[in-house]
């Protein structure tokens, strides 16, 4: 009969394609049965990873058969994705264990499309999301994932989000007539935000993906101080113009303690769909470089493709329209990263700790 450290050692041997690591030593593996010739064990996943949850089980079984003894193996493999730990002394959002901005320096670098094409990517992959449209003055989701209406309310404080691809949507967009200007003032529209961000009820979140307006003004400053962020991701495009402005957004999250999860570069090749020419118009490896020079992951780098464009602008955003097409696998291989990153973070326990109370005797 086989021992459990014979098959912790076979086990071991199966490395995680995502972190690099084995299951046994990060203690990912869990609850090792041995009864005869039967074995059975867990692995739980700190990431969504529906896609590639059959791979890795057949890796597990195939190991723990070449095992002598070893007949029938039993693997349960599922994701449980935890809060991690955001900015000191902010406290985690009761529906929402982890935020996700995603930002950009300037705009028209493709930020938006990018936020839609994550949140659809991390819900692809089995993650319960939430999207954000935190762009107050030009809101674009609402367009994006293809929603139209108004959000519903049934105390008339607190909103129900709207949903479209398996991901739940809130944006001022769902308000207001689609060519009303709001000319308002910063810190009306960072109130209005924050009511958007803490009046949804939220269907207990995995992610909530934040899709900040470009720039380092009002709004993007209280998001950064008031919500809990579990890290920020920067868009940008080759072009020096751009990049300059990238980095002062990253400047800013670095100030507030919020960590970068990485860099996405959009717009990075042009490949012409007549004749094949492949033209950097936005200059090339602009974001790879910013990357190395604050140490920074590149997350990777996305063309300057017409699809991506019509896609976005038809309301099914390419990780739905195509989604098994070379772009969409792009997004969804820098969704998995980012998601990775956070479940390497700390995690938070703030909601394991008792709450002290103070009675008085009477």
């Amino acid at each position: 009969m086989a021992t459990q450290d014979q098959l912790l050692a076979a086990l071991s041997a199966v490395i995680d394609p995502n972190t690099g690591k084995d299951f046994v030593s990060t203690k990912v593996l869990k609850n090792l049965q041995v009864n005869g010739s039967d074995v059975s064990f867990d692995v739980e996943l700190g990431y969504p990873a529906k896609s590639q949850i059959p791979q890795l089980r057949t890796a597990l079984v195939a190991a723990a058969k070449r095992v002598a003894g070893v007949g029938n193996v039993s693997a349960n493999i599922a994701s449980k994705i935890v809060a991690h730990s955001a900015q000191r002394g902010v406290a985690l959002l009761p529906s929402v264990k982890n935020i996700i901005a995603v930002a950009s320096g300037k705009g028209g670098v493709g930020k938006s499309t990018t936020a839609a094409n994550l949140a659809l990517a991390l819900a692809a992959e089995g993650a319960a999301v939430g999207l954000l449209d935190a762009d107050i003055y030009g809101p674009s989701q609402p367009m994006m994932m293809g929603i139209d209406g108004r959000p519903e309310s049934s105390d008339g404080k607190t909103m129900e989000p709207m949903e479209n691809y398996g991901v739940q949507v809130m944006s001022i967009g769902f308000l207001v007539n689609q060519d009303e200007a709001m000319i308002w003032r910063g810190p009306m529209a960072t109130q209005a935000l924050e009511q958007l961000l803490r009046q949804t009820n939220w269907k207990d979140l995995d992610y909530l993906i934040v899709d900040l307006p470009p720039g380092t003004g009002d709004i993007q400053l209280t998001l950064s101080q008031r919500v809990p962020m579990t890290g920020a991701v920067i868009v940008t495009t080759p072009q020096d113009i751009a990049l300059l402005d990238a980095r002062k957004g990253i400047k800013m999250f670095e100030k507030v303690g919020v960590p970068i999860l990485g860099i996405v570069e959009n717009m990075a090749v042009h490949i012409c769909s007549n004749c094949g020419h492949v033209e950097h118009i936005f200059g090339e490896g602009g974001g790879k470089k910013m990357a190395a020079d604050y140490a920074m992951d590149y997350l990777g780098a996305l063309p300057l493709d017409i699809q991506i464009r019509l896609q976005a602008d038809s309301g099914k955003p390419t990780v739905v329209a195509d989604p098994d097409g070379e772009v969409a696998g792009i997004y969804k291989a820098v969704a998995r990263q980012v998601a990775i990153k956070i479940a390497a973070k700390a995690k938070d326990f703030s909601s394991k700790f008792p709450s002290i109370k103070i009675s008085k005797d009477t």
